[in-house]
């Protein structure tokens, strides 16, 4: 069966949704309350939610908005229920913000940013480019400001590493990837984790660029 996906307005997302979000976190191994995701509608702007027929398979918060004028599509989590088709589920939100993205920010690259706990998540990042932080690589002064822009918007610029773009939640919870949690695989990118203690309220603030041609022709490369 299809996945169907409904792109909405954050604060139009009702309880029983809500509910559903959060029960597809706790498979997940990622907790997000029904209260917690309560408080993120508030502060987001745009959800996506995945069905198949009448089950909830997972969803997303995010934003289009520009920081300092660049265009930005901004993540705050994602929830996808762990199952065969999670790289499925997880090409289809990203092409439903990367359609809007095109509609928002015509002939423009457009930063994607997100908080991840895991290297599963990279995937996320195929295809795009200057990914930061990726191994090998040290972030150069305007890579260092950007993790502490996005630090400051996802509001975990407490403690905030820029060099390794770790940062530390101050108590708080906060929204992060939640994909392929439960299914650890072997990638390039667990050498940039190694400074990451998710337990001790830790994530790393990962960044990339998407091209404006890649948004006009559909050609951006998504886990399939």
């Amino acid at each position: 069966m299809a996945i169907e996906l409904t792109t909405k307005d954050c604060d139009a997302l009702d309880d029983a949704e809500l509910e559903e979000f959060a029960a597809v976190s706790d498979l997940q191994g990622a907790a997000f309350s029904a209260g917690f995701l309560s408080k993120q509608r508030e502060e987001w702007v745009l959800s996506s939610l995945a069905r198949e027929g009448d089950s909830l398979l997972g969803g997303m918060m995010f934003t289009l908005e520009r920081i300092g004028g660049t265009p930005c599509i901004l993540i705050n989590l994602i929830v996808t229920q762990p199952k065969d088709r999670e790289r499925e589920l997880l090409a289809a939100l990203l092409h439903e913000a990367y359609s809007r993205a095109l509609l928002a920010f015509p002939d423009e690259d457009v930063l994607v940013g997100v908080k991840l706990i895991s290297p599963n998540g990279y995937e996320i990042f195929n295809g795009l480019a200057d990914v930061v932080p990726r191994p090998g690589h040290r972030p150069t002064g305007e890579e260092r400001a950007w993790s502490r822009r996005l630090a400051k918007r996802f509001g975990l610029d407490h403690g905030l590493d820029d060099r390794s773009s770790l940062a530390v939640s101050d108590g708080e919870q906060y929204g992060y990837v939640a994909y392929r949690l439960q299914d650890p695989i072997e990638t390039p990118y667990q050498e940039v984790f190694e400074c990451c203690a998710p337990e001790d309220g830790q994530a790393l603030i990962v960044f990339g660029w998407v091209m404006a041609e890649q948004l006009a022709d559909g050609s951006v490369p998504v886990p399939v």
